[in-house]
């Protein structure tokens, strides 16, 4: 990531610079603007416009010219050193990215299944963005036939966000009305928090529409036991309808945040009574891809260095370990500490009787007669204690 804080730092310069030179430039043409207004002014109070030019009024006029020539010269040099600063994030773009990835990238990974794979990724995410159209097209060319049934959950999805985006509540309501049952057994809050919004807004109406709300409020009985306190703020907020929630001390009820927090946890719920992740999978391996790359690249260097190629040979498996960050830590990973290798169903976790865990295989290499000696610490023990580990 640090490459990517270089070429930002250098992006800043130049966008600082373009502000700085927009106003500079606008500053400078409002007063060239005014002085020759006002020059044009004095000129046309002179009088006969056939009489020939004074020597004063035309040493001026030449004045006037010099001005604007100088003026104008001043901007396009101030312009070109801003292109300097442009030719200077290219290269620190060519610095600190590689242009040529194609060192990373393993032959024949993508055969005919995998490429129908890829297709499917490619169809499955732009339905998540709404992108129905562009979906349907790559069908077509790709030869895919998707079931409708998949296609239906994102129509929905994406028609019910469209309409949380210009704060139209109804489908989102109706949608959490009809799944209520379900949404209970996963203990969400979504529809409380959407009808809490609905009340916020009728109380942005004020007096006029005070009954309106007292007959809302109705829909947060089912709601009472596990938001009492939320409800009660809500109810108090009435008091204040004729100055205004916005002058009350109810003012934090109309923090225009909530309406971003009500789409997010939309689609998590949603996603979730679909069996689907909340990020599009494809979303995930880019983003993970662009976090790996530069280590990628870096071991593949060191590799050819050093004629290590068979090292790196396996499609399904990294010569080196990469820390994505938590973001995306989905299941836990357990590394044995003696063979520096990600255990597996195969070669599970196994731990011993001190306490200490390795792999499976480690500990059969590690089988001295009947006994074994932990790695860790002086303890012997019989090789068939050992446990297996469930994370």
């Amino acid at each position: 990531m640090d490459q990517c804080v270089n070429v930002e730092r250098e992006l800043e310069k130049v966008l600082q610079k373009f502000a700085s030179y927009g106003q500079h430039c606008d500053r400078t043409l409002e007063e060239l603007i005014e002085y020759t207004s006002g020059l044009k002014q004095e000129i046309s109070q002179t009088g006969d416009r056939d009489v020939e030019f004074s020597g004063t009024l035309s040493l001026v006029l030449s004045q006037c010219c010099k001005r604007i020539k100088d003026t104008v010269q001043k901007l396009a040099s101030d312009h070109k050193d801003i292109h300097s600063s442009v030719s200077r994030v290219g290269k620190a773009i060519d610095k600190n990215f590689d242009s040529d990835i194609s060192s990373v990238g393993i032959e024949g990974c993508w055969q005919s299944e995998s490429q129908r794979i890829l297709s499917e990724v490619l169809v499955e995410h732009f339905f998540r963005q709404g992108m129905l159209d562009v979906a349907e097209e790559l069908c077509q060319e790709a030869g895919l036939c998707i079931d409708p049934s998949q296609k239906e959950p994102f129509v929905e999805l994406n028609r019910i966000l469209e309409a949380l985006r210009v704060r139209d509540l109804r489908p989102a309501l109706e949608w959490a009305v009809a799944n209520r049952e379900m949404l209970m057994a996963q203990k969400s809050s979504l529809e409380f928090k959407l009808h809490r919004l609905y009340f916020i807004s009728l109380l942005m109406g004020g007096t006029a529409n005070q009954k309106e709300a007292l007959q809302y409020a109705k829909n947060f009985q089912p709601f009472a036991v596990n938001h009492q306190k939320d409800i009660q703020v809500l109810m108090g907020s009435l008091v204040y309808l004729q100055q205004g929630i916005e002058n009350s001390p109810y003012v934090h009820l109309l923090d225009s945040n909530q309406w971003a927090d009500i789409c997010d946890i939309f689609t998590r719920d949603a996603c979730a009574l679909q069996g689907l992740s909340v990020e599009s999978p494809l979303s995930v391996s880019f983003s993970a891809g662009c976090v790996a790359l530069p280590a990628l690249i870096n071991i593949k260097a060191v590799i050819e260095q050093r004629q290590c190629t068979g090292v790196w040979n396996q499609k399904d498996e990294l010569p080196i370990e990469v820390e994505l960050g938590k973001k995306c830590w989905y299941h836990s990973v357990f590394a044995c500490p003696i063979l520096r290798q990600q255990t597996t169903d195969n070669n599970p976790p196994m731990k011993l009787v001190c306490g200490h865990i390795i792999s499976r295989d480690a500990l059969n290499k590690m089988i001295s007669g009947s006994k074994l000696k932990c790695p860790y610490c002086p303890m012997e023990q019989v090789p068939g204690d050992g446990k297996q580990i469930y994370f």
